[in-house]
This record gives C-alpha cells, structure tokens and sequence, in this order.
C-alpha cells in the first residue's frame, strides 16, 4: 500500500541532496508518495512566512516527514524554523545515531552512538528577558511530563534496538531542581527497564563530554535534557566525521520528521558539489521508522559501498564524486 511522506526539500543544497533521496528510493522500489511542502527563506516572500501552515497540515496528515536542511530568515519572529517545527507538532524526542562508516578518515573506527535528546523545554523554551539595562535572564523550564516522556521513548527505542547500556547525562550536582529532576525521572522510568538492559547510569555533561573524547566505545545511548544533548550530538558527529554525515529525527506521538542536521549551504546550490550523505542516512532511518526493514539496509548496503571508493565519494569525504554521481554509485550497489 503506498505511503505518502511530507517532503520538505529546504533552501540552498536542499534540492540536491532530496533529491538524490527521491532517486535512491525509487530504485529500491519502495511503496513512497511524495507530497511537496515548501519552507524556509525561499518560500518567505511568496507566502510572508518561512513556515505556512499547510505544511504543518500536511505533516500532521501524512504523519511522516524528510526535510532539508532550512535557513532562518532574519527579522520573521522565528528563532528558528527547525524550532517552531518541533514545537508546532510536539516533535518532543531529537533522535541522532552515530556510526562510524567505511571509507572515512577518521580518528575512530568503532563508534555506535545514539543520543535521546529531549527537544522541548530546558533553555530552549526561550523564556528569556532582559533585566534592566546591564542583564538578561533566561530560565530553565524542567517538567516531570516532558522528562518522562523522552527517557520512555530512549527506553523502548533502545530495548527494541537491543542496546544494552542507557546513561542519563545531567549536572545535577549543580542543578539540583531542574537537572536533579531530569536525572530522578530518568531512574523512576527506569524501573520498567531495568530487566532489559545489562547497565544503565549516569554522568555529569562535563564528565561525559572528556569520556567520548577519551574513550566513546564504552558508550551506547545517552538521554539528555535539550541543551547538553544539542552540544554532546554535534560532539557525537564529529567522532564519525562531522555533520554532512550526521542524520537527525524528531518524533512525537504518532509524528516524525527526519533531517540532516547540516546547514543549507547556499553558494553550493545546484553545482553537483553538495554532500546528500546525511539525508540519505536520515532517509534510511526513516524507512527503518515506517517498517521497510529491508530496503532500508539494503540503502545501507549501498552507501557504505559507495563510500568504500573514493571514485564515488563526494569530495568533503576524501573522493572526488559530485552529488549525482555519488547517488548514482549508491544506486549501483543496493544489495
């Protein structure tokens, strides 16, 4: 039965790199409609907005998104598109693996990481003020509601995974109400778990921070409250070789948008030069989320054996392909 995902192509190399998802998941074959919805600053002067509600509508009813990576335009009253859209449909869990892939120069050989990072509240809330001329003030919003709901999914998601070790990062020891919270719930939840995982833990984000420099194959998933999770991802990507590799998904109840989490690039628009490495990955995840197993490791099949030659790797990774080229060695090699 086909199935219609929300596309959201973005700005700048957003086309591309979509576009050579589209490609590769029509040669696997897989049952997927596409429904346009265009975001962003190339649609702000059309619509005098850089997120139009029918694209929050046709999220809400296909109930699966891709999107490309998004530009803020300046003075709009969006912080942040990719914000407002996490908050517009309670995407309340931001999903980042990180896996070491063939081919890549890198320090590490060995790294298989998945950050939980709850995506609503903590100081991205944004509830922030100025206190009188020489001071401002941001607050720390914590709920009981928001924690339990991101560490219970962690759990599932990572016993369904067959992961078998959780760490809760936090600085509770500081932060006793707001992180001493996060870290309370997260054991509480914990409890219903307990007999599908060999360790589950915790550690202070500064601590955590030196541990995946020195030695991250002792790690395997983390739960982290918004803001040390968007700085210990981001940390997490550069292990396996920054963010033009780095997939990202936000999920709520019944809803889930996938992205790379890279900028949109814009002087490399349209030039054959732009990396779709990271929406690919976000791609294949999203197959894994809608139940086509399958396809979705033959996709990974075929990128990692593109990524293998450097014939068929886009430059950023060491080769010297463009972005049709590289799709198409990919396309070559789904096994």
């Amino acid at each position: 039965m086909t199935k219609t995902v929300t596309l959201i192509p973005g700005d700048g190399i957003g086309t591309d790199v979509t576009n050579s998802v589209k490609e590769v998941i029509q040669a696997l074959g897989t049952d997927i409609e596409w429904e346009v919805a265009e975001a962003g600053e190339e649609i702000m002067e059309e619509k005098g907005t850089p997120l139009p509600e029918d694209v929050l509508e046709s999220i809400r009813r296909n109930k699966v998104a891709l999107k490309g990576p998004l530009t803020t335009p300046v003075g709009t009253g969006f912080r942040s598109v990719n914000v407002a859209l996490r908050k517009e449909l309670d995407l309340y869990a931001n999903v980042r693996p990180n896996l070491s892939l063939p081919g890549l120069d890198l320090r590490y050989k060995d790294i298989d990481l998945i950050i939980f990072r709850e995506n609503t509240e903590d100081l991205y809330a944004g509830v922030e003020h100025q206190v009188g001329k020489h001071a401002a003030e941001s607050i720390k919003i914590i709920t009981r509601e928001g924690t339990e709901r991101i560490c219970r999914l962690a759990f599932e998601q990572s016993r369904d995974l067959g992961r078998k070790h959780i760490t809760v990062v936090h600085k509770a020891n500081i932060m006793k109400f707001t992180d001493g919270l996060f870290r309370d719930v997260f054991y509480e939840v914990a409890e219903d778990y307990k007999d599908d995982f060999e360790e589950i833990d915790d550690r202070i984000v500064d601590n955590m921070s030196m541990q995946l420099v020195m030695k991250p194959e002792l790690y395997d998933v983390m739960v982290c409250p918004n803001l040390y999770g968007d700085i210990l991802s981001d940390l997490c990507a550069g292990l396996t070789g920054g963010l033009g590799v780095a997939p990202g998904a936000n999920i709520g109840d019944g809803l889930a948008l996938f992205e790379p989490v890279h900028g949109s690039a814009p002087k490399y628009a349209g030039q054959n030069r732009a990396n779709p490495l990271a929406t690919l990955l976000s791609a294949k995840n999203m197959l894994d989320y809608m139940g086509h197993e399958e396809d979705a490791q033959r996709m990974q099949n075929g990128i990692e054996a593109a990524l293998k030659n450097p014939e068929t790797r886009t430059k950023d990774l060491g080769g010297t392909a463009g972005t049709k080229e590289f799709t198409q060695a990919i396309v070559s090699n789904l096994s």
